[in-house]
């Protein structure tokens, strides 16, 4: 019994790492898991943009407030801002001068692959297309931020 135990507590205190599930902590690095990621002066959504960092890029998490951390760019330490969490990743992102697009990157970061993806689109009858006409429509900040105003949308941090 004693030694399931220690089983147990041993899996329970390495299971983020043999499951990749590292966590983004202060005083660590990170890397940009996005294709690229905004840095703002402060964790409101609306907040001025200070400059952004590209896929892979290296950064230094100085703090993080709920769901954003604050970061510096290891390749440009003059550049820093508050960034949302869901952009970065604890582990190493490879560059996209691998062989991978820049979205094969992203998506095998979530846990897709190339064999993943293909049974998916086997099994499937979604409009691809679609999906890409979508993605590539933009908004600015400025017209996001008139309509969240005249809706009387609540912005939250």
């Amino acid at each position: 019994m004693k030694k399931l135990f220690v089983l147990f507590a041993f899996m329970l205190l390495a299971s983020p790492v043999l499951f990749g599930q590292a966590q983004i902590r202060a005083g660590a690095s990170a890397w940009v898991s996005s294709k690229s990621a905004a840095l703002k002066s402060s964790t409101w959504f609306f907040a001025s943009n200070r400059g952004s960092l590209d896929m892979a890029s290296e950064v230094a998490v100085l703090q993080i407030n709920g769901n954003w951390a604050e970061v510096r760019s290891a390749a440009n330490s003059s550049l820093s801002g508050w960034t949302s969490m869901s952009n970065l990743s604890a582990r190493r992102i490879l560059p996209s001068g691998t062989g991978a697009s820049a979205s094969e990157i992203a998506l095998a970061g979530k846990g897709f692959s190339k064999e993943v993806e293909d049974a998916f689109r086997a099994g499937s009858n979604l409009n691809y297309a679609d999906v890409d006409r979508t993605e590539a429509i933009t908004v600015s900040m400025e017209e996001l931020y008139q309509f969240v105003s005249e809706g009387r949308l609540i912005t939250g941090e």
